[in-house]
C-alpha cells in the first residue's frame, strides 16, 4: 500500500504511555483468545463489556518510549483515517448528509473512553458515546503473529472497519441495532451484532474501492491482505482455535467466510444499498 508521504489526519490524539486511572479485568469461560474475538473490531455498543468489574488498583504504567516500528505505524494509521475522512465526506455529501469525522485516540495498557475503561486486551474499538475510535498499535503485531495476518493493508481494514462502525452511528444504524437488542434473547441480539459487524466490513471494503479510485494506492496482494485479516478473525475460526469446537448461537461478528464475503462485496460493488446486511436473510 502506498501511503508514505501523504497527508495525514489532525484527528488523532496520542495518549501512549498516559494510562486510563484504572484497569478494567474482562474475563470469560473461553480464555483471552475469544475475548478477543468478543471484543476485537467492536463497534455498535461495547459498554456492557468495558464497564465490567475489574481491578481498579490504578497501577502506574512504566515510562513509555515509542518504537521507530510504532512512530511509523501511528504515521501510517493517521494517513488511512485522512483516507477515510475524504471518502466518507464525499459519500455523505451524496447523501444530502455532513460527515461528523471520528477522533482516534492512540494509548497503551489501558484507556478512558466514553464507553468506560478498558485494557489493552479487548483490541481495538469505536465507542458510539463519545464517537471515538481507540487503538493499542500492539494489537497489529497481535495481528501479525498471533493471528497470522501480516500487512499494512490488514492494518488499514482494522481501522477502516472501525471507521464503519462510526458510520453506523451517524447513519442511525447502532442505535437501532442496540435498541432491539435490548428487547431481544441472547440468541437474537448476537444474531444483530453479527449483522451490525458484517456491514462494518462491508463499509471497510466499500471504502477499499473508493480510495483506490482517488488516490490509486493499492499495490498488489493488498486486498489479499485485508480478506486474510477477515478471515482470521472469524468467529468460527477462533472458537475452533480457542477450545476446538464451534458455538454458532454465541456468534457476534460472523464466520471467517462471512467477514470475507461482505468486504469483498463492498470493494466488488461500491454501492452503499448493496451493503444492508439487515435485509438479507443468507448472510
Amino acid at each position: 500500500m502506498k501511503w508514505e508521504g501523504r497527508r495525514r489526519s489532525r484527528n488523532i490524539e496520542d495518549r501512549r504511555g498516559a494510562g486510563g486511572g484504572r484497569r478494567v479485568a474482562l474475563g470469560g469461560g473461553l480464555g483471552t483468545l475469544l475475548l478477543v474475538v468478543v471484543v476485537m473490531l467492536l463497534g455498535g455498543d461495547p459498554r456492557s463489556l468495558l464497564e465490567m468489574a475489574g481491578d481498579e488498583s490504578g497501577e502506574p504504567q512504566a515510562e513509555y518510549l515509542s518504537s521507530p516500528e510504532d512512530e511509523r505505524l501511528k504515521e501510517m494509521v493517521g494517513v488511512i483515517l485522512a483516507d477515510t475522512e475524504e471518502v466518507w465526506s464525499e459519500e455523505f455529501r451524496k447523501l444530502g448528509l455532513v460527515y461528523e469525522k471520528p477522533k482516534l485516540v492512540l494509548f497503551t495498557g489501558n484507556v478512558r473512553s466514553g464507553c468506560g475503561f478498558a485494557s489493552a486486551q479487548v483490541g481495538p474499538f469505536y465507542c458510539p458515546a463519545d464517537r471515538t475510535i481507540y487503538l493499542d498499535l500492539t494489537f497489529f503485531r497481535e495481528l501479525r503473529q498471533r493471528f497470522g495476518a501480516p500487512g499494512d493493508f490488514a492494518q488499514a481494514y482494522v481501522v477502516a472497519h472501525e471507521v464503519g462502525h462510526h458510520v453506523q452511528k451517524l447513519l442511525g444504524t447502532s442505535d437501532m441495532v442496540h435498541q432491539a437488542r435490548t428487547r431481544q434473547s441472547e440468541g437474537q441480539a448476537n444474531a444483530m451484532s453479527v449483522r451490525l459487524e458484517l456491514q462494518a466490513d462491508f463499509y471497510a471494503g466499500f471504502w477499499a474501492r473508493k480510495a483506490e479510485e482517488k488516490f490509486r494506492f493499492l499495490e498488489q496482494g493488498d486486498l489479499e491482505e485485508a480478506m486474510n485479516a477477515a478471515n482470521a478473525i472469524g468467529d468460527d475460526t477462533l472458537q475452533r482455535q480457542a477450545r476446538g469446537q464451534v458455538m454458532p448461537d454465541s456468534f457476534t461478528h460472523g464466520t471467517s467466510a462471512q467477514r470475507v464475503r461482505w468486504f469483498r462485496k463492498g470493494f466488488a460493488s461500491g454501492d452503499l444499498r448493496e451493503g444492508d446486511t439487515f435485509r438479507v436473510r443468507d448472510l
